[in-house]
């Protein structure tokens, strides 16, 4: 099992094997998210935002304003039958 040791300034170095499972390089990011308390992951963030560009087509005809207020208020009912 990999382990790596904390300097005085808060640092680590991944250790190479647990980079190569992730797949990232010098410069990458990672993201430490809590799965429970007192427990995280390490979670690769290698891909930009713009690499999303191009997944979701445009729509086929434009939407108004007027017909998302009104899929939302059909919606919020929907949620919220008291209203």
């Amino acid at each position: 099992m990999p382990t790596a040791k904390i300097t005085s300034k808060g640092k680590i170095t991944i250790p190479a094997v647990v980079r190569a499972a992730l797949g990232v390089k010098s410069g990458d990011r990672v993201r430490f998210v809590e799965v429970e308390q007192g427990r995280f992951e390490l979670v690769a963030s290698t891909h930009s935002v713009t690499a999303l560009k191009g997944m979701v087509r445009k729509p086929a005809l434009p939407v108004t304003v007027e017909s998302m207020n009104q899929a939302i208020a059909k919606q919020g009912t929907k949620a919220c039958p008291s209203y």
